[in-house]
Order: C-alpha cells, then structure tokens, then sequence
C-alpha cells in the first residue's frame, strides 16, 4: 500500500520518517521543548503557507474567473466551492495550534507571561507573539466570520457580501504584512536578534 495515494497517508509517513530521524540519527538533547517547538513551527508553515495562498493565489484568481465569467470562463465557483472552505479550515486551525504551541514553547522557554510583557531577553519574540496573536484574532474574528458571508455559508444580502469582502481581505492582506516581522522576531530570537 503506498502511503501517498492519500492525504492521511501522506501525513502519517512524514511524522514516521521524522521519528525515525530522531531515533535512528541519535539525536540527543531532543525533549518536550523541542517536539513543542517543531510542531509550532509546522502549524506555522501550514497557517502561513495558506495565508500567502489566499493572498497570492486565491484572490488574484478569482478575480481572473470572476472577470472571465460572461465570455464563458469557469467564474469562480469551483474555487468557492470547493478549495475555499477546506483551505479555511486547514487555515483556521492551524492558527489555533500554532498559537497554543507558541505559548506552550515560550512556557518551556522562561514563561509565555515574560514574553508577552516584554520581560528582559524576551522582547523580539514577545513581539512576534502579540504579532502572532493579532493574526489570530484576525483570522477568527475578522476572517472567517467573514468568509462564512462570501461562500454563503450564512444568508445575507449582496450588499453584506461586498462589504464582507472588504473586511476579509483588509484582515488578511493585514495578516500578511504583520507575518513578515512576526517571523523575523520569532527566528531572530533564537539567532541572536536582540532589541
């Protein structure tokens, strides 16, 4: 049975070679901090990987169906359909566990409260967690709430919609600008960037 004929499989056989690295590479040293961290930086490339889809591919694209739409274009319903919802939940909660790994990461670290008030040697990644933090908040009451309008998950009128798309959009084209620092204070902190 190969393991990639599916998403599951796929998944189950990237943590299988990742736990035989560890076990058989001899990896010392490798503890509750280390497996904290390693997954709030894969939440994070998942949560961050689909916000630059969203802003970099998504959007643009449905704007192309959207304006292809009465020459005979697709329009964009295959994509709101369809892609949308499953990448927003991927996205949704990949922000939550990111975030909750985040704080359990900087517990391990010297405590979430010191880096959340910017205690001494704390400061860049306090930083990148109230960036991290606002981007959550964004993404649970800006963005989805929103989407739920756009994809017509909720009924609401077209004038609802267009503003909804506003929202949406501004929140997470402000997700991306503030993911930029946010992940040059959450690196910088472990390389030596200091305020």
């Amino acid at each position: 049975m190969n393991p990639l004929t599916s998403i599951k499989g796929t998944i189950i056989a990237g943590f299988v070679l990742a736990a035989i690295i560890v076990f058989a590479g001899g990896m010392t040293g490798f503890n509750a901090l280390n497996i904290e961290v390693w997954f709030h930086v894969l939440a994070g490339v998942i949560w961050i990987g689909l916000l630059y889809y969203f802003n970099f591919v998504q959007v643009p694209g449905v704007g192309a169906a959207l304006a292809e739409k009465d020459s005979g274009g697709p329009g964009p319903a295959a994509i709101n359909k369809y892609v949308a919802p499953t990448a927003l939940l991927w996205f949704r909660w990949a922000a939550v566990v990111t975030w909750f790994t985040g704080v359990g990461a900087l517990e391990g670290l010297g405590g979430a409260m010191g880096a959340f008030t910017f205690s001494a040697g704390m400061e860049v990644i306090g930083l990148g967690a109230w960036l991290g933090t606002i981007m959550l908040f964004n993404v649970w009451v800006l963005i989805w709430p929103n989407q739920q309008k756009i994809l017509g998950m909720k009924e609401v009128t077209a004038d609802e919609i267009a503003k909804a798309k506003f929202v949406a959009l501004m929140a997470s084209r402000t997700n991306t600008v503030l993911s930029i620092p946010m992940l040059l204070c959450m690196i910088g902190y472990g390389h030596g960037l200091t305020f």
